[in-house]
Formats: C-alpha cells, structure tokens, sequence
C-alpha cells in the first residue's frame, strides 16, 4: 500500500469529518467532572455522533473494540474501554474521538483534568500537548517525516519526559489507519522516511509519559495499554493536511483558534 494523496474532493470531506470529529470533544467538556463515569461520556458522545452529526464512530467494533471512544486515565496510555469506574477529582483523562462521515475519517484527541490537578499532572498535559503542537508547526512540502518525531521527542526528552515507542499516528481518510507510520521520536531513519507532499493526510498524536516510555497492554481485554512504571501518561491529537506551502490542521477546536 502506497501513501494516498487525496484530491480536492476527497480533502473537502475530510474537513468536515474533522470538524465534525473537534465537535464532540467541545460537546463532550460540559460531562467530564468528578463523579462521571466513562460508560456515560462513551453513551453520551455515541448518541451525539450519531444522532446529531449522522456519522458512525469508527472505533466501534474496529477490530473488535466495544466502544464508541477511548477513554484513557491517568497511567493508561491509549485504547482505554470505558467503564462504570466514575472519575475523580485530579484525574487527568484522554477522551479519543474518531468519526466516520460520508466515508471519511475525523481522528482527534484532548486531555481533560478533572477537579484540581496536581503538579504532574498539569506537566505531563502541557508537555504532551506542547510536543504535538512542535510536531504540527513542522508540517510542510518537502520535509522528511522523521523530522517531525524527532523534534517531538527532542523535547520531551528536556522536559525529563518520554514519548511512547509502540505505537505512533498514522496516514488517513477512507481507511481509518492508513500509511504512513508517524513515529513520534527519532527511530535513527530520518533520511529513509517519507518526504511530505501536498494532499496526504495524517495524525500526529504523541503519547508522553512522566516516567519511561515502556508500556503495557492487558491480559485481560486485549486493548488497555498502561505505563510499565504506573507512571502518568498523556496525549493529545490532531488529523493535518499537508497544503502547498504548510499545513492544515483539520480538527482544530474552536477554543484552539486563538491560541
């Protein structure tokens, strides 16, 4: 499979499958407080999706996924399953929103606190976004794709963080992952990654852990991925375009555009 270069068409829907996809993460803010359970978000964002967008949630039943989101607390660092386990003050959760509309993909992510966080947890969701955001301002014709990772994890790696090495972002559009592999560190290929051109269509959505970078992935769902050292884990996400002479973010919120 080859790196897809979408046409005009194809890049009109899919901004709006990601402004559709931005959407649920600003409906979504109002429910996330101490007390809340990750089965009621999963309900409520699945029933928006549906119901208010027409779109499909692309995680449900994706490869066997029950959900309609991932729900990732604290130390889990994707792929969480929601569940009656209610969130509580100082829990930092990522909420990994994905829709399907008029067969294109929306892919984005945000971090939520809950309550009052605690000193690592603000550092850990800054550092995390932070990370992204350098990745994202890379984003150009011409460049290599490892040149993103490696500024993504050249900066973590000074703020005494480490980015996650099992997984990465992906190419997307009418399949859901797609290449290319968006590695979010510097893997040693840079001169072998592919080099950006206008048209593809990809995530960057670093996952930075406040401890090492080793990671975990349950026995008993198949899915929950932790840290190994139980360290705090976050993640921010983002589908871009690349344009002719930068890039376009596709999933910008709203409360992002002044930022």
């Amino acid at each position: 499979m080859s790196i897809s270069i979408k046409n005009p068409d194809q890049i009109e829907k899919m901004r709006v499958a990601g402004t559709l996809a931005s959407s649920v993460l600003e409906m979504i803010s109002d429910y996330v407080r101490t007390g809340v359970t990750t089965e009621k978000l999963d309900q409520i964002c699945h029933d928006f999706i549906v119901n208010d967008l027409e779109s499909i949630p692309a995680p449900l039943n994706y490869n066997g996924f029950p959900k309609s989101i991932c729900t990732s607390v604290n130390n889990v660092v994707c792929h969480g399953i929601p569940s009656e386990k209610k969130l509580k003050k100082g829990d930092i959760i990522n909420i990994d929103i994905t829709i399907i509309k008029d067969g294109f993909h929306g892919d984005t992510s945000k971090m939520f606190i809950v309550g009052k966080p605690s000193v690592k947890a603000l550092k850990i969701c800054s550092v995390a976004r932070e990370s992204m955001m350098l990745g994202i301002e890379m984003v150009r014709p011409g460049i290599r794709l490892g040149e993103i990772g490696k500024v993504i994890g050249d900066y973590a790696r000074t703020k005494n963080c480490s980015v996650v090495r099992d997984y990465c972002g992906h190419g997307i559009g009418e399949v859901f992952h797609e290449l290319p592999q968006v590695i979010h560190y510097d893997d040693g290929r840079i001169e072998q990654s592919p080099i950006l051109e206008p048209g593809m269509t990809f995530t960057i959505e670093p996952m930075v852990n406040l401890g090492g970078y080793e990671v975990i992935t349950s026995r008993i769902d198949g899915w929950t991925v932790t840290t190994k050292d139980r360290s705090l884990s976050a993640q921010w996400e983002h589908t871009i375009l690349v344009t002719e002479t930068g890039h376009e973010v596709l999933t910008l919120r709203d409360e992002e555009r002044n930022l």
